[in-house]
């Protein structure tokens, strides 16, 4: 089972988040950690299962003092069985981070750290409403070092406003030259509500953001990193194993404002609205909604299309010792339109996008919804 705690603060709401975030007091903050303290000590029975990874995320987790991640984490560490080999990672942004707060993520088990850089170019970062410079981050990325962290991911974003394809180019191969363990590269999507939305944007054309995306394959390939979900690459052996859970559909208990679970054949989130949590948090079932029965056809359509999302993509011998029934059954003639269109192949009982079908994912994967 897989744990993840959501930390919904910020220094600044960027351009172009959407997320359940926002800046937040210190006072703020300690009464939303003491929330969690409820919380988890609400659902530690349900976790009968040993943790095998955990991921503290955003907002800005690294906002927190270190006091109050130390606490935080020393809490989770007595309410949770976390496997000694656990996966533990936390957000973090430049700006927010110190050599106390690392040392302090090191002590409570932390052994995975995620920067948000976005860009190394700080003109692109401004543009995106970064709190950050460029010199920061690498300020950061130095003290995580030397505190002896040895597997950091780097979020990078491309097809933001008015960026080249050579501009993104020199963008992965200057935070390749730093190697770190994982790389994320995202393309920009410009979500309703926010500052962007409201904008008028120069961003590059479908042309551009198809040649970023295989650009950055092959270049990261020459640096090492094997591409192995639409949006991540990783050395050898540093692929996010909670990330995976998701995407192979293994149970996860979120903590937290908003945070989202899966159960059983049960799906659910947590309020968003900060008053009912804070007020309710030691009582998971007032706080628990959009709950979702999951039939036997959604979570057939579920191993579909998140397991797709894998470049290793899905098992046709995993599918039916799932559900008990072959994959070609249910899903054969979509499998076999879309191999014929080339943008699915097969090999070793295996399904997977082709390149060409990776660009074109979520058509192919709505297909799948039965």
């Amino acid at each position: 089972m897989e744990l993840y705690i959501h930390i919904p603060f910020c220094v600044k709401k960027c351009d172009y988040c959407d997320f359940l975030s926002a800046p937040g007091t210190g006072e703020a903050q300690t009464a939303y950690v003491r929330a969690l303290f409820r919380e988890m000590e609400a659902v530690k029975e349900e976790c009968h299962q040993p943790i095998t990874s955990v991921f503290i995320g955003g907002g800005t987790p690294s906002i927190l003092d270190e006091m109050l991640m130390g606490e935080l984490l020393e809490k989770m560490n007595a309410c949770f069985p976390i496997q000694p080999d656990a996966e533990i990672t936390i957000e973090a942004n430049p700006g927010t981070l110190s050599a106390e707060k690392l040392e302090v993520y090191r002590k409570g088990g932390v052994n995975r750290l995620s920067i948000g850089l976005q860009s190394p170019k700080d003109e692109e970062l401004k543009s995106l409403g970064r709190i950050h410079t460029y010199r920061e981050f690498l300020e950061s990325y130095d003290l995580a070092r030397k505190t002896g962290f040895s597997n950091i991911n780097v979020d990078l974003m491309f097809a933001i406003p008015d960026q080249t394809c050579e501009g993104w180019t020199e963008n992965l191969k200057t935070v390749a030259e730093l190697e770190p363990e994982h790389i994320s590269a995202y393309s920009l999507i410009v979500e309703e509500g926010t500052p962007f939305a409201r904008r008028k944007l120069n961003l590059p054309d479908e042309d551009a953001e198809y040649r970023m995306y295989e650009d950055t394959a092959a270049i990261l390939e020459q640096f090492g990193y094997r591409q192995y979900e639409i949006s991540n690459y990783a050395r050898e052996g540093f692929a996010c194993q909670h990330n995976t859970g998701y995407w192979r559909r293994d149970h996860y208990l979120g903590l937290g404002l908003g945070a989202s679970s899966f159960c059983g054949r049960t799906r659910f989130s947590n309020t968003e609205n900060m008053e009912k949590y804070l007020e309710k948090s030691g009582n998971p079932e007032q706080i628990r909604e959009n709950a979702e029965e999951l039939s036997r056809e959604d979570a057939m359509a579920e191993f579909m299309f998140l397991g797709l999302r894998m470049t290793d993509g899905i098992s046709g011998e995993e599918f039916e010792k799932c559900f008990g029934v072959p994959m070609d059954s249910v899903y054969g003639k979509i499998l076999e339109k879309y191999k014929r269109l080339s943008l699915l192949q097969e090999k070793d009982d295996r399904i997977f996008f082709t390149r060409k079908g990776i660009h074109v994912s979520n058509v192919v994967m709505a297909d799948f919804l039965l």
